[in-house]
């Protein structure tokens, strides 16, 4: 640092009271805490900047990678990933030819759903040709993951593949299955005693994780980030405390166990959660004492999360998982899983699979990301963000802990609970765009229609996994719905009056309105009354929307709603904006709503489609 400081002697040093003064001045009187302060969903706040003296108590900032506690990750040489393709092919011949065309287009990790291997020839046709030393394999939907290991060990036999350089995963998760339906479902003992039994069986495959501990599911069902973190760190305690109180040696265990866990759309925090769970998973060993550090590394899975993906405007899709791809990157994910852009509304196909893993390859090959270990270290504000997430993640985590475990907490609903109370607070944010979806509930493309698109209907479990766009995807369909045998609703823009007011809350109006598909019908702006009343009545709309000013509604807009009334007293008259000075003359001249930003959009919304669609 002191280094630094000389090559920027001519200027003179700003202490942080000077630039704090500053701030304040420009503010004008501002609320600083209210205009500058961001209160995140995870429990703590982010200030509008950091300097060099807001990391100096942070007690990891001088390790380097590979070292205790691990929060700059494992990789000394470079931040090789591997991108994982997601082959869903029930039949296994057909999902070998799926895996191997992926595995030369650039995967090489493949995710084998396995619920129809049920002998030890599907197993065979499925991996066949496949260099098992190589190529990391993962297998989930197993009805019975204990004969699919013995399958598994008699392949290997069968091939000569090298034991000690096979690496892949089973995803046995009795706890998120315990979560979906509020309990194991079978006694706990039997259960474990199951694990137990997998745990022999692969226990000469050092590499082979046969334990998968589930974030991404929290995370589709609404979780924080801390509760993400927190809640699989009271899973994975589980395992641990099962099998050191049956005397396996808590390494053995822990190099078991990989976690999945989600990747959203906020950058900076995404990156810091990756460092987060590195050294909160370290912290909780350490407390085992291992014998073999072996067991303070852990390995990630990091999968693009469902929840912010959309079925309308669904290119916008790639460009979210391009950003949580790089967030996964940049935080030191083992494996990255990104969705394909179509995969809400369409079966599993070689065009968006080929996107999905191009985005990895231009990360890697022409970004770099894969050159240069854990570039964030050092950065004040992803620094204090991973200090942030992980002690309101441990704290959580000791509060599971002290509640007598998560099994315990499932059993009761309360973590059930508390992912839904997030979970309502996210889709609030949407429904009154706070949080903005491009193209579902903020700039809508209104041509769009995807009714007839749709090859896939999500599955709905007990606690089902949810999408952040779905009661506004309703909407639409039902507006597509609607149209295919009667007119589609339709909005007309009565602009009247000063052309910067009309114009914006035109605009306003159509992406409002266009969250459910209605057709907006335009208009020129008039100069009188008359005229715009006219050409709005000859156009037949469902609905006539005044836009002007605030001032000019108490003349303009009274006028206009009682000539609208007069012709046809059933026209729904509404007024963009809330003029609060004239909204009772308006409303005894007969408007019917007033459309502002304040409203809930969804629930005004879902009000006009019971209303239009009959």
């Amino acid at each position: 640092m002191a280094n630094i400081k000389k090559l920027f002697e001519a200027f003179p040093e700003i202490s942080t009271q000077e630039w704090e003064a500053v701030i304040e001045k420009d503010l004008k009187g501002a609320d600083y805490s209210k205009r500058l302060i961001w209160r995140t969903e995870e429990g703590f706040e982010v200030r509008p900047y950091y300097r060099a003296e807001d990391i100096q108590d942070i007690s990891y900032i001088d390790s380097l990678p590979d070292q205790f506690p691990y929060t700059r990750g494992y990789k000394t040489e470079s931040n090789h990933w591997n991108i994982m393709q997601e082959v869903n092919h029930k039949d296994p011949r057909e999902a070998n030819k799926i895996a191997k065309d992926a595995l030369k287009r650039g995967a090489d990790k493949i995710d084998f759903n396995v619920e129809n291997v049920k002998t030890e020839k599907d197993l065979e046709d499925l991996l066949q040709g496949i260099d098992l030393e190589k190529v990391e394999i993962q297998f989930n939907s197993a009805e019975d993951y204990h004969s699919l290991i013995s399958f598994f060990q008699k392949y290997i036999e069968k091939t000569g593949a090298s034991k000690d350089k096979i690496r892949g995963a089973i995803h046995f998760d009795i706890l998120a299955c315990a979560m979906r339906h509020g309990k194991l479902l079978k006694p706990q003992a039997e259960v474990f005693a199951k694990i137990e039994k997998i745990f022999e069986l692969t226990r000469d495959l050092k590499n082979f994780k046969i334990l998968n501990v589930n974030g991404l599911e929290l995370n589709d069902r609404g979780a924080t980030i801390t509760q993400e973190l927190g809640y699989v760190l009271g899973m994975a305690n589980e395992y641990l405390a099962w099998f050191t109180e049956k005397g396996v040696p808590v390494h053995e265990i822990a190099r078991k166990i990989q976690f999945t866990l989600s990747i959203g759309p906020n950058y900076f925090m995404e990156i810091a959660k990756l460092r987060s769970i590195r050294m909160l998973w370290s912290t909780m060993i350490a407390q085992y004492k291992p014998e073999c550090d072996c067991a303070y590394r852990l390995q990630i899975n990091s999968v693009a999360s469902s929840w912010n993906k959309t079925l309308f405007d669904p290119y916008v899709n790639i460009l979210r998982s391009t950003t949580e791809g790089m967030a996964a990157a940049l935080g030191g994910a083992d494996t990255i899983a990104l969705n394909p852009f179509d995969a809400i509304y369409k079966e599993d196909n070689e065009f968006s699979s080929r996107i999905n893993r191009n985005i990895q390859v231009i990360l890697k090959e022409e970004s770099y990301f894969d050159k240069v270990v854990d570039p964030a270290a050092g950065s004040y504000y992803i620094e204090n963000l991973t200090m942030s997430i992980a002690e309101h993640a441990w704290k959580l985590f000791q509060e599971v802990e002290s509640q007598g475990g998560l099994l315990k907490l499932i059993e009761s609903q309360e973590l059930q609970a508390a992912i839904e109370e997030s979970a309502a607070k996210k889709l609030k944010d949407i429904a009154t765009r706070k949080t903005v979806l491009l193209g579902t509930n903020q700039y809508p493309n209104t041509n769009e229609a995807m009714l007839d698109k749709i090859e896939v209907t999500p599955e709905q479990p007990e606690n089902p996994t949810l999408r952040a766009a779905q009661e506004f995807e309703k909407l639409r369909l039902q507006t597509e719905q609607f149209a295919q045998k009667n007119a589609r609703p339709s909005v007309y823009l009565l602009k009247l009056g000063n052309l910067a007011m009309r114009q914006a809350r035109a605009g306003f109006i159509t992406n409002f309105f266009g969250c459910a598909g209605y057709e907006i019908v335009e208009s020129p702006g008039f100069a009188t009354v008359e005229e715009g009343v006219k050409a709005a009545l000859e156009s037949k709309p469902s609905m006539i929307v005044i836009c002007s000013s605030d001032e000019e509604y108490a003349t303009l807009g009274v006028e206009a709603v009682q000539q609208v009334k007069k012709a046809v007293p059933a026209m729904p008259f509404i007024v963009a904006g809330n003029p609060t000075e004239s909204i009772e003359q308006l409303k005894a001249a007969g408007v019917d709503d007033f459309i502002h930003i304040r409203l809930n959009v969804l629930e005004t919304l879902q009000k006009y489609n019971n209303l239009l669609l009959k």
